[in-house]
């Protein structure tokens, strides 16, 4: 691995954003050996080989992914460890967590540390993989846990559907309980999903394409809220998309119950009838739901039952977002996109900068178990600066990731990074 020498860096006249120290002011930030020494005066001695000057910028901690899809081992043709990682740090993204899926899947130590040890070696964001739940993800055999927790695993999950077999999920919980890892699931029926690419309502009926029915999400909540209860085991749940999901999600939580999630990006702002007519930068699983759905979301992000926002990063092959709506493959570009998102959201909303950038540092950092999202003394340098006042046009010419597909095509968003930092190096800039 490349060793880089680490700077002595000043950020001066940048208003800081940290969420955990409660800190919304202008603030120098002082950084040496990767660290946080300092904030506000200078130490003594200080001589910086680097002074970022953030006037009318925002500094705040470096975002927080709950999921980022490399698509290596396996799936190169459809993005590269490379232009993913790099596409993470444009968007200010520092530390990320990568799901299983990958081909072969997570299940076993070996393919851990090759992914650790590649992403290492290219000395930006930090990626904390999920080890794959069973042998294959297949939904039959659990794998060795502990293994892959000592190889780098963060957590355990499938992340596509849930197990169909409830005495295997129930056996994974017992075992994960046992051993304190958390288990990360998506509350979808696969026999209820079906063939489903829409949201069961108007749009779907309308464009004659299969629906997947929200009693998909509930029905699968149901049985994880149960199991959990049963087994102890700390939940994880992704992409939440109903409004009964989240009705579901916040009983559990006033009953006691170890249990997070997220919703994506996408979600938080769109709805079924962004498909428009057969938009098949629109096909995402879970699909786009009503904009009822869509606005109890927002609410539950308001109130606390959603934990985090996630980009739900998933690149995929130009080509295969050309095939009709119901054929294309699932899945939109995110990375640099999730800080605009989320502070349009914010805007919008009218909430606190701290509240909404909590949302994709401090919080989802607390549903990984790091020591990350925030600025404390001491802490890894790990920053994100960027221009609130600047806007910037989605398109493919760019977008760095190697999947180009989003729904967000063409709009004007505000929010532009600037400068990306991981423990004290200077990873991107604009």
């Amino acid at each position: 691995m490349t060793q880089i020498q680490a700077m002595k860096i000043c950020i001066k006249n940048g208003r800081l954003v940290d969420p955990r120290n409660n800190i919304d002011a202008v603030r120098d930030v002082f950084i040496a050996a990767g660290k946080i020494i300092a904030i506000g005066a200078a130490p003594d001695d200080f001589c910086a080989d680097r002074v970022i000057d953030a006037n009318k910028f925002v500094v705040c901690p470096g975002l927080v992914d709950l999921s980022v899809r490399l698509r290596e081992p396996g799936l190169e043709y459809r993005a590269t460890l490379e232009s993913e990682m790099g596409a993470a740090v444009a968007g200010g993204i520092t530390s990320f967590a990568c799901p299983p899926d990958t081909d072969p899947p997570l299940d076993e130590p070996g393919l851990v540390e090759m992914l650790k040890h590649r992403a290492k070696s290219l000395n930006q964001a930090n990626i904390y993989p999920i080890g794959a739940l069973t042998q294959g993800l297949k939904g039959m055999r659990l794998t060795e846990m502990a293994e892959l927790y000592d190889a780098g695993c963060i957590a355990f999950g499938q992340p596509d559907v849930l197990l169909s077999d409830m005495k295997v999920l129930m056996q994974a919980m017992q075992y994960a309980s046992t051993f304190g890892y958390s288990v990360w699931l998506r509350p979808q029926d696969k026999s209820l999903t079906s063939q489903g690419v829409a949201h069961d309502g108007e749009v779907a009926t309308r464009l004659g394409l299969p629906a997947v029915p929200v009693c998909a999400e509930t029905l699968a909540l149901s049985n994880i809220i149960l199991l959990a209860r049963e087994t102890g085991v700390s939940v994880h749940l992704c992409r939440i998309s109903s409004a009964e999901g989240v009705a579901m999600i916040r009983s559990a939580k006033q009953q006691g119950l170890p249990i997070t999630c997220d919703v994506a990006i996408n979600h938080v702002h769109l709805s079924e009838m962004d498909i428009g007519f057969f938009n098949s930068n629109c096909h995402l699983m879970p699909p786009l739901r009503s904009a009822s759905d869509r606005d109890t979301l927002r609410s539950g992000l308001l109130d606390g039952t959603i934990d985090a926002v996630c980009s739900d990063h998933a690149p995929v092959d130009e080509d295969a977002k050309l095939l009709p709506f119901g054929q294309a493959e699932v899945g939109a570009t995110g990375v640099e996109l999730l800080l605009s998102l989320i502070f349009k959201w914010g805007v919008e909303t009218r909430l606190p900068l701290a509240t909404v950038l909590a949302k994709i540092t401090l919080e989802p950092a607390r549903i990984l178990g790091i020591d990350a999202g925030h600025l404390s003394l001491g802490a890894a340098a790990d920053v994100c600066i960027f221009d609130p006042e600047q806007y910037w046009k989605v398109a493919s010419t760019v977008i760095i990731s190697q999947g180009k597909n989003t729904p967000f095509l063409g709009m004007e968003l505000p929010a532009k990074v600037q400068y990306t930092l991981v423990n004290g190096h200077i990873v991107y800039e604009h």
